[in-house]
């Protein structure tokens, strides 16, 4: 599976530009369906809905924690961890990793799938959204 390419919402492109923006904090994220409503105007967690279901899926609501790494000088890279999921007996299906700041904004968001199709996790698998090879930004 190689996910998509990330998109990062609106209200975090304008803090990133007018200095607002503070990498600090605590981050999370979680995996939402095809029936999401996530999208650049995307604001905060509260207001996603199509967050993937918890039972017997593996997954629990709100997700888990990511933590942001910068590395670089002239040109800076920020990655997380990479988030996982083992598969609970009903499998799991998701098309969007989301990541938001807990108790703040959504951040950005992925594809899963590049292709745009939903991923499905059987039972007892691991579900693992690359957030090193796929950096969810470079300034450079």
């Amino acid at each position: 599976m190689a996910a998509g390419q990330w998109v990062f919402t609106n209200n975090t492109r304008t803090k990133i530009l007018d200095g607002t923006f503070a990498s600090g904090g605590s981050y999370k994220m979680c995996l939402l369906t095809s029936s999401s409503n996530i999208s650049a105007s995307s604001t905060s967690y509260a207001s996603l809905t199509g967050e993937v279901g918890t039972t017997n899926t593996g997954y629990a609501t709100g997700g888990i924690s990511v933590i942001p790494v910068l590395s670089g000088t002239t040109s800076v890279t920020w990655k997380t961890n990479n988030p996982q999921w083992t598969a609970g007996s009903a499998g799991l299906t998701a098309k969007f990793g989301a990541i938001y700041k807990v108790g703040g904004d959504v951040v950005c968001y992925v594809p899963l799938d590049s292709g745009g199709a939903d991923v499905t996790t059987t039972s007892g698998n691991t579900l693992t959204v690359d957030c090193t090879t796929n950096p969810v930004f470079t300034l450079a």
